[in-house]
């Protein structure tokens, strides 16, 4: 999937700095492996970390479009992701004349800037981010996805701009500092994930379909795709059809690689989903080999598992039935608390994220997982925005939820006792997160798209599909994007396939829940693909374990912060904390970014991110 780095100045000669662009580009050696490289000129340096996936031996970057003789006249391209209609386009360019050197889709997105200028991104099917220099007119293009599922950061300077794939590439040069004013905490506490906000001062995102570009007079933004309202005049059978349609040909270009692929499977509806269409794929290509799937568990998991509102039950023997029923290699990975407390996993984690944003233990299985397939394979399928697209969460279908003047997840952030905890270490009021929220979900709905004359139910339904997918889905995108490639595991994401996104979005909420169930057109869409009990299980969240003993851990670990110098109590009351540590076993709540565990495992990360990375909290 590899990773990015660059620096474009206009008032300096920048082929003396080939060393600075270099450590910009070695902070991501874990995003790409397997090759490295720098080009410079004048006025640019591009980095990049090679993840090979298509074109082993020919698609090394920084790549011109003149090869390997270039006099720094022809527009480079550094570049990540992959595009799955390179294939089509390849052929369509050559029509028009083009020839090509290697058989990459880095050359053929290079090729399609040439043929159709600034516009090209448009014609792209795929998950990417990309920074493209060209020299003859001296303007820098910065390129992300639709649905921002590749990560790509921007730092403007006095003559130019910085820009990597993480935040840690652009704090490596010189001129950026590792800091975070009152504005940058409010994002990491508030869980909104605003479009486009970098967190570390004077830092950004490139927003998701869009191409920001840099020249001697500025910068400027163009979007090329946006979400947009349209009417929907498909009967239900039509739209099941379709959307089964649209996920059969989204899963089979997403098998396309010169290395294994195999999936994630929780033995949810989603990752089921993905697997089967995958196994019926290879069956229909004549693969001999079955697909690979992974699930995690935690050790003695199902023994002690108690249902509550997110979880109804454990998750593995739904896995094992799918993967049975469409003859998939199951592989469990089956973890315990010294796996998910080890230092080593911990800070792995933290340094992959770049912040401490937290969904408790999550995060730390997560990569465990992706490590374990790693050694079995460079490709994975995950389920990723199907929840966000067709309904899946408890705030679609909870009324007073629906009803919040305010994001929707905000909801069981309070009942899970969240928003308390941060309330009672006296976070909450010193951020005022209740402005800020306000003040960030009022921008949300101002650009939600709608139907004239639209109202009432479908209405509100439509803004908190909006919602979901452009804050709470860049969330979730951005975790498993970091935590995965921190183990150069690169995950792709059929669900955010924009041709089925912009079908889904506009599909009426009626059909999206027409037997009164969560993701109603999606289980609809896989019946007759899944065994019954499967798709007819209620949604249930990525595994967090129950563990108590992994509870006694986290408060001795909350406890080890009350000392004189700790960087977080800067931050939080330490009264707060010993309240929340006399609170009775059990009291903290389980998994997710909402209960008052995942606060404290924050308060740890945060600490650990202050002390020990150097970074400058201006509060």
């Amino acid at each position: 999937m590899c990773g990015l780095a660059g620096w474009v100045s206009f008032a300096r000669d920048l082929t003396a700095y080939r060393d600075t662009a270099r450590a910009m580009t070695e902070t991501m050696v874990c995003r790409g492996p397997d090759a490295g490289g720098v080009w410079a000129s004048e006025h640019a340096l591009l980095g990049h970390r090679r993840l090979a996936i298509i074109d082993i031996e020919g698609g090394r970057q920084p790549m011109t479009a003149a090869g390997d003789g270039d006099s720094g006249e022809s527009p480079v391209i550094t570049y990540t992701g992959e595009v799955y209609n390179f294939r089509e386009l390849r052929e369509e360019l050559r029509a028009r004349g083009h020839a090509f050197r290697t058989s990459s889709d880095t050359e053929v997105v290079l090729r399609a800037y040439l043929e159709w200028g600034e516009d090209f991104p448009e014609r792209l099917n795929g998950i990417y981010a990309f920074a493209l220099w060209d020299p003859r007119s001296e303007e820098l293009l910065l390129v992300r996805d639709r649905m921002g599922v590749k990560p790509l950061y921007y730092r403007p300077t006095a003559d130019g701009v910085l820009f990597g794939s993480e935040p840690k590439a652009i704090l490596a040069h010189d001129e950026a500092e590792a800091a975070v004013d009152a504005e940058g905490l409010r994002e990491i506490f508030s869980i909104v994930k605003t479009p486009g906000h970098g967190v570390f001062s004077g830092m950004y995102e490139v927003l998701p379909g869009t191409v920001r570009k840099f020249t001697r007079d500025g910068s400027g933004v163009r979007p090329y795709w946006e979400l947009t309202a349209r009417p929907h005049t498909d009967d239900l059978d039509t739209t099941v059809a379709t959307v089964r349609s649209l996920l059969e040909d989204t899963v089979e270009r997403q098998l396309v690689a010169d290395v294994t692929v195999g999936t994630l499977l929780s033995g949810g509806l989603d990752s089921s989903a993905v697997t089967a269409l995958a196994a019926a794929s290879r069956a229909r290509r004549g693969v001999p080999e079955p697909v690979r799937a992974f699930s995690v568990d935690f050790t003695g998991h199902q023994e002690r598992f108690r249902s509550n509102v997110q979880w109804e039950d454990p998750d593995t023997p739904f896995a094992i039935e799918v993967a049975t029923h469409v003859g998939a290699e199951h592989i469990i990975v089956e973890l315990d608390n010294e796996d998910i407390l080890d230092p080593k996993v911990r800070d792995a984690v933290l340094r992959a994220q770049d912040l401490p944003v937290s969904t408790g233990d999550m995060e730390y299985s997560l990569f465990l997982l992706c490590r374990a397939l790693k050694e079995r394979m460079t490709v994975a399928l995950s389920g990723e925005a199907s929840d966000e697209l067709f309904g899946g969460y408890t705030w679609f279908h909870d009324p007073e939820a629906v009803g919040l003047d305010s994001f929707p997840w905000h909801h069981p952030f309070e009942k899970a006792g969240g928003i308390g905890a941060l309330r009672e270490l006296g976070l909450w009021d010193a951020l005022d997160l209740t402005a800020y929220i306000e003040r960030r979900y009022a921008e949300a709905m101002a650009e939600v798209p709608r139907l004239p004359g639209e109202s009432g139910h479908e209405a509100r339904m439509r803004e908190i599909t909006y919602l979901n997918l452009t804050r709470w889905e860049n969330f979730l995108l951005d975790r498993k994007d970091r935590i995965s490639m921190a183990v150069s595991l690169e995950v792709r994401v059929p669900f955010t396939d924009h041709r089925l996104v912009e079908y889904v979005y506009n599909t009426p909420w009626s059909m999206k829940n027409f037997d009164g169930r969560e993701k109603s057109l999606l289980r609809a869409a896989m019946r007759g693909l899944l065994p019954d009990p499967v798709l007819d299980r209620k949604k249930s969240p990525y595994p967090s374990t129950q563990d108590l003993a992994y509870e006694h851990a986290l408060r001795r670990k909350v406890a080890d912060l009350l000392t004189p110098d700790a960087p977080v109590l800067r931050l939080v009351s330490a009264d707060g904390v010993r309240r929340l540590l006399a609170r009775p076993e059990g009291a903290y709540g389980v998994g997710g970014p909402w209960s008052a565990r995942a606060v404290l495992e924050r308060l740890v990360e945060f600490d650990t991110w202050v002390r020990e990375y150097g970074v400058r909290v201006a509060y």
